[in-house]
């Protein structure tokens, strides 16, 4: 009788995460190269920010293959120790360590015929590096405990957001490993740089939402709360917009969705000590005549104004802009957006 085997993974489901939405050219030319690719069997790097959607790539990577009938498993390789990290790719039998109670069935034995998606491997440890080497050149290796070989046919589709080579430089990453795995590096555009994606990712976040709250219409967002969403900076991608979007929706007493906050850890209780060398004044108190903007278009009213908010809080903060922000109640990054958006138009620099 066979000793019993520990399988503790499943074949992922291509309908467990959203499509890829986007209709910038930078995003449509990510996702020609990555269906260009994705039939080639060959390991692929991804490379990208945190938030960029790494593992949904890694996905579309497996389903647009020729394996796309077999298992698509994942391992996220940030902060585990060798030992652990080696057991969950290569499995081990019974007694290899204390707690081993039967042998268990590593990732890359379970995702045989598949794709083996290996999300922050710059977190691997060295000695790992070279069991994952091996794989990549020869398709076999030994569960933990067991001199045995294992021979399998698995794709290898690789991720970080570091500095590869800044990790070879510093003796963290084998140059022989990045050289197999980078057959062909895909680099992920991050959300600032996607542009018109903003608001069609935030429709699409605000909709969801609206579904899972079961409220029968469909949010939409004020000019203002646009304006907000296409001049932040997004350092968390676009998972800091659906966390944005899915919290306004949700924290919203209407259809109609206008306060937008991007950081939720700003505590209501802090006392804030004044900068003695910023400028103390509201955003009302700052305005200088504009004429008369009730007499004008309302889009070129508010073009008026805008500019001329923006030229009188940087004349008040003698142009210091972390303080014409705040003079105006804007984030920087929401202020570098609306200086970049009409710095042609003002009259100052």
């Amino acid at each position: 009788m066979n000793a019993p085997v520990e399988r503790p993974y499943q074949r992922r489901n291509p309908g467990g995460g959203a499509d890829a939405l986007g209709q910038s050219s930078i995003f449509l030319e990510f996702q020609e190269r990555l269906s260009r690719v994705a039939p080639v069997n060959r390991p692929v790097l991804l490379l990208g920010e945190r938030g960029t959607g790494k593992e949904l790539a890694a996905n579309r990577l497996h389903y647009l293959s020729k394996r796309w009938q077999g298992p698509f498993l994942t391992l996220n390789c940030s902060a585990l120790s060798a030992s652990v990290i080696e057991s969950e790719l290569f499995g081990h039998e019974k007694g290899a360590f204390t707690g081993a109670a039967q042998r268990r069935v590593g990732r890359f034995e379970a995702a045989d015929g598949g794709t083996l998606f290996l999300d922050e491997i710059g977190n691997v440890p060295l000695e790992v590096q070279e069991k994952i080497l091996r794989v990549v050149e020869y398709y076999t290796f030994e569960r933990v405990g067991s001199s045995e070989s294992v021979d399998v046919d698995v794709r290898i589709i690789a991720a970080t957001n570091a500095d590869v080579n800044d990790l070879i430089a510093r003796n963290l990453f084998k140059s022989d490993l990045l050289d197999r795995l980078s057959f062909e590096v895909l680099v992920l555009p991050p959300l600032r740089k996607r542009g018109e994606d903003i608001l069609l990712l935030a429709n699409y976040f605000a909709g969801r939402m609206a579904v899972e709250l079961e409220w029968r219409d469909i949010p939409h967002f004020t000019p203002e709360a646009i304006s907000a969403l296409e001049s932040h900076d997004w350092p968390g991608n676009v998972r800091e917009l659906k966390n944005v979007v899915e919290r306004a929706v949700y924290r919203s007493q209407s259809m109609t969705i206008s306060e937008i906050v991007f950081d939720p850890f700003s505590s209501p209780f802090q006392s804030k000590t004044a900068d003695p060398g910023a400028a103390s004044a509201s955003p009302a108190e700052i305005l200088v005549e504009t004429g008369d903007l009730l007499a004008r278009p309302l889009k070129e009213a508010v073009w008026i104004l805008k500019v001329k908010m923006l030229e009188a809080a940087l004349e008040r903060a003698k142009f210091n802009q972390k303080k014409a922000a705040r003079l105006l109640g804007l984030t920087y990054h929401q202020f570098r957006g609306l200086y970049r958006q009409y710095r042609e138009k003002m009259t100052i620099d």
